[in-house]
């Protein structure tokens, strides 16, 4: 243990097990998809904290998780040049850790109950995929994040399905009767996909810090990660590709879908990204990309709230 990990107290060791730099990645597509919401007069309020509930125990969960099996398979070591892991570190018992793990889920079941009352089978089947999706992201006999699948686990679960799941949560609320067996008319809307796609990216953007940051030390421990497989010139490429998807989007509900100019509101954090990108396409070193993840997670806030009130605003 390093003299940095000396004297942590137990709650400090838990708050850096939950890696609230992380919850952004949580808030960020109930933001949004709150903000279509009222602009299409379907917001319903219960539905969308409790859509936020359970976003951010499956983000806790998973983040838990990875901790955990992070540790036990060595991908985790005293070379990672990331945040400290808790399970590695021996600031908390593994064992512990786990039963975090299946608490923090079980929980997010719980708050589930609730969204599956008001949108039905297609929320259970959602909520259920996405909790086992956050438990095998390292965990299970095929770990995503050890196959280079973790990037699109994030941009499909913390991007396409949370977005639109939080808008249809509260349109099925506003709309259809409680418990439907199918996807009622008006619920799921193209403007609702399309509004998932630059909180998918900038998720996703976050993982790619991530990955490019631990690529020595992944590859060595055998998780092949894209940037293991690909290297940090593809990395970087996917890092930018993302940037761009996300700031072209406002774009097409300017020209295409007919939103007013407010909807560009976004592109008033593009100073922010900018330095960013820069760091992610120069930088290798924990001391550069600690920082940038942590920034990273806050231009997805930033951008989640200008975005939302872009929509909102008429």
């Amino acid at each position: 243990m390093s003299t940095a990990e000396v004297d942590i107290s137990r709650t400090k060791a838990w708050l850096m097990a939950v890696r609230p730099q992380t919850l952004p990645a949580a808030a960020a597509p109930v933001i949004v998809g709150t903000g279509l919401a009222v602009h299409d007069g379907k917001f319903a309020f219960v539905p969308a904290v409790m859509a936020f509930v359970g976003a951010a125990l499956i983000q806790v969960g998973t983040n838990f998780a990875n901790d955990y099996y992070d540790a036990i398979k060595g991908a985790d070591t005293d070379d990672r040049e990331g945040f400290t892991r808790v399970t590695q570190s021996g600031l908390i018992p593994p064992e512990r850790v786990k039963l975090a793990t299946i608490v923090t889920f079980g929980l997010a079941i719980v708050a589930g109950t609730y969204l599956v009352y008001r949108g039905g089978v297609p929320i259970l089947v959602i909520g259920l995929v996405s909790v086992l999706c956050g438990w095998a992201y390292t965990g299970g006999p095929y770990p995503l994040g050890y196959h280079g699948l973790g990037d699109l686990f994030v941009f499909v679960f913390f991007g396409l399905v949370a977005v639109t799941g939080t808008y249809y949560v509260q349109a099925a609320a506003v709309l259809a009767e409680p418990l439907a067996t199918t996807v009622p008319a008006g619920t799921i809307t193209l403007d609702a996909i399309v509004a998932s796609l630059p909180i998918a990216s900038l998720s996703t953007a976050i993982i790619v810090v991530n990955n490019v940051r631990d690529r020595e030390t992944d590859a060595e421990a055998g998780k092949r990660t894209l940037a293991v497989r690909f290297g940090y010139f593809w990395s970087r490429v996917e890092y930018v590709g993302l940037f761009a998807l996300a700031y072209v989007t406002p774009l097409w509900f300017w020209l295409a879908a007919g939103y007013g100019p407010a909807v560009l509101l976004p592109l008033v954090s593009l100073p922010y990204a900018i330095p960013i990108a820069r760091t992610i396409c120069t930088r290798t070193d924990g001391e550069a990309l600690n920082p940038a993840l942590e920034r990273t997670g806050k231009l997805l806030a930033l951008y989640a709230a200008l975005f939302a009130a872009g929509l909102v605003i008429v």
